[in-house]
């Protein structure tokens, strides 16, 4: 059986929701396409003076609530397909969260792995001049994605802020704290997925100490995530990366994990463990699994084979819509990843404002502010599902649909 390309994906849980919503037909639709798309092909001299061609792309899908905002990958496999999901996804993540941002995402097809420092530079720099076209402090905000880092989101604000004569610090988040970055944004998307964890169990009835965890995708996300559950009592039974994994069920300690990665490059012959690959990670009996990797990793294939009672989605789309069927038969409750990995969108907000008025917060009061934030979020949810009968991912698009198409209607059609 075929799986859902990752736009296939968004549109049906989109258009399952409004079926729950009342909207005019002329909002319905225009809220399932994207307000804009940008394509570029770019050249990029190599260090051995040669010059390659790179494919670089750039998706709003809505500006109704305000700015658009959504990181940029660098990835061998990224497309316009997968670009569109991910920037309706971020439309969905903002609104449920409550930002007044609309949803973007960028990319380029590339192996970051297979460039040196200085080509990854000079790809990032001329990536960055196409795309200012649409970036500003006040229209577009990238931050980092799959494959991006803090100084790769330096070098695009040092590139837009030399076409403006000065320093825009504002126009990219996920930044070095040197260069106005926010305490607290590397660790806000695990940190966020902790806080949702932690109120979803609470919902089913089961207390986070002593919690068995199984993480999927050992990047910045997912080891966050491990380590300040590990913090708070859970047992992390088993992690991997794209290599594979180990799996331990008395428990692994996610800091000599960790230790081991930056090492060895890889998870898969820690030797506090069993190696595993990731089919079996998601087969691992826990109570809560984390994707924190790819989309479209629980599929039709292999969601019958789940034995978690919680899934929190710390990757964007990891669950296809037949998995979620499958899923919710089974009594599995899934925390979807517009609410569980919105940790990162929130502090990238928080950096933001902080970079307009060129005053800075403290990590406590980030992460307290981040807290507040995400619990509000997850109990408006719970309730919107409690009301329509529904699970969490639907619940969670309702709410999101809702603000959005309402700023549709209080703005209007121009002209």
């Amino acid at each position: 059986m075929r799986e859902p390309t990752a736009y296939a994906m968004a549109l049906r849980q989109y258009d399952r929701a409004v079926q729950r919503l009342s909207l005019k037909r002329g909002i319905e639709e225009y809220l399932r396409v994207p307000r804009r798309e940008l394509a570029v092909n770019f050249p990029v001299r190599m260090d051995d003076g040669s010059v390659r061609i790179f494919a670089g792309y750039r998706v709003h899908h809505s500006t109704a609530r305000g700015p658009t905002k959504g990181g940029i990958r660098y990835h061998p496999a990224v497309t316009l397909d997968e670009l569109r999901a991910l920037a309706m996804w971020m439309t969905w993540k903002c609104a449920v969260v409550n930002l007044p941002y609309g949803g973007a995402k960028g990319g380029v097809a590339c192996d970051p792995k297979r460039l040196s420092a200085r080509e990854l530079e000079n790809l990032t720099r001329r990536y960055a001049t196409e795309m200012a076209v649409l970036m500003s402090p006040e229209g577009d905000i990238p931050a980092p994605d799959v494959n991006t880092t803090p100084q790769i989101m330096a070098w695009i604000m040092d590139t837009y802020s030399m076409q403006r004569g000065h320093p825009v610090p504002a126009v990219v988040t996920g930044k070095p704290v040197a260069v106005g970055g926010s305490l607290g944004r590397l660790e806000a998307t695990g940190r966020g997925v902790v806080v949702t964890t932690r109120e979803a169990l609470v919902q089913v009835g089961r207390p986070l100490e002593g919690a068995r965890v199984a993480v999927q995708g050992f990047g910045n996300v997912g080891s966050v995530a491990a380590v300040l559950l590990h913090a708070a009592g859970a047992r992390i039974v088993a992690a991997s990366d794209s290599s594979g994994g180990t799996l331990n069920p008395h428990g692994l300690d996610p800091g000599a994990l960790l230790r081991h990665k930056r090492e060895s490059g890889r998870l898969v012959d820690y030797p506090g463990g069993e190696p595993i690959d990731n089919a079996a990670l998601l087969a691992t009996d826990c109570d809560v699994l984390i994707p924190a990797a790819l989309e479209r990793q629980i599929t039709a294939a292999n969601a019958e084979r789940v034995r978690a009672r919680l899934v929190v989605e710390g990757a964007n789309g990891p669950t296809t819509p037949e998995a979620d069927q499958i899923l919710e038969a089974a009594g599995v409750v899934v925390v979807p990843d517009i609410l569980a990995n919105a940790g990162g969108v929130v502090v990238s907000y928080f950096e933001w404002v902080q970079d307009l008025q060129a005053f800075f917060w403290s990590e406590p009061e980030i992460n307290e502010r981040l807290e507040r934030l995400l619990v509000q979020a997850y109990r408006e949810v719970a309730a919107t599902a409690g009301e329509h009968g529904t699970n969490l991912r639907t619940a969670a698009l309702i709410r999101a649909i809702q603000r959005v198409a309402e700023a549709v209607m209080i703005l209007g059609i121009f002209p």
